[in-house]
């Protein structure tokens, strides 16, 4: 099975000067664990995730107050929509990560996260007799 099987099409993207707390409400409105950041001063693609949020709040930081680009993961690892879920997961393993932006012609078209690979394998594995 391949990522663009898996992933979520539904890509929640933001800007780096959104508030953890306005980025954290799109989130979970949207039902999703991460919003792609789109910095074009930056000139790149960055990820926030629901963890990054919970450590900043963690932290006692205001969430009305910090921005998404600084608790932005930038030096993120792609996912083509051609790559096996096995080569997605390894990369997260790899990475100790929990989600994957998917790029096609460097634009995100999805985002697979482990649950997406966990939901496609889980009826994969129950077939295999014991």
């Amino acid at each position: 099975m391949l990522v663009r099987d898996a992933m979520s099409t539904v890509v929640l993207t933001i800007g780096p000067t959104h508030t953890l707390r306005q980025a954290a409400a799109l989130m979970s409105a949207r039902r999703v664990g991460a919003a792609v950041v789109l910095d074009p001063d930056a000139g790149g693609i960055g990820i926030l995730t629901e963890r990054d949020v919970l450590n900043s709040v963690g932290l006692g930081q205001d969430p009305d107050a910090e921005h998404a680009h600084a608790h932005t993961t930038t030096d993120v690892v792609f996912a083509a929509p051609s790559w096996t879920l096995e080569e997605a997961a390894h990369a997260m393993a790899h990475g100790g990560f929990r989600h994957l932006i998917v790029l096609d012609h460097d634009e995100p078209v999805g985002i697979v996260s482990v649950r997406d690979i966990i939901r496609c394998w889980a009826p994969l594995r129950q077939k295999v007799p014991a």
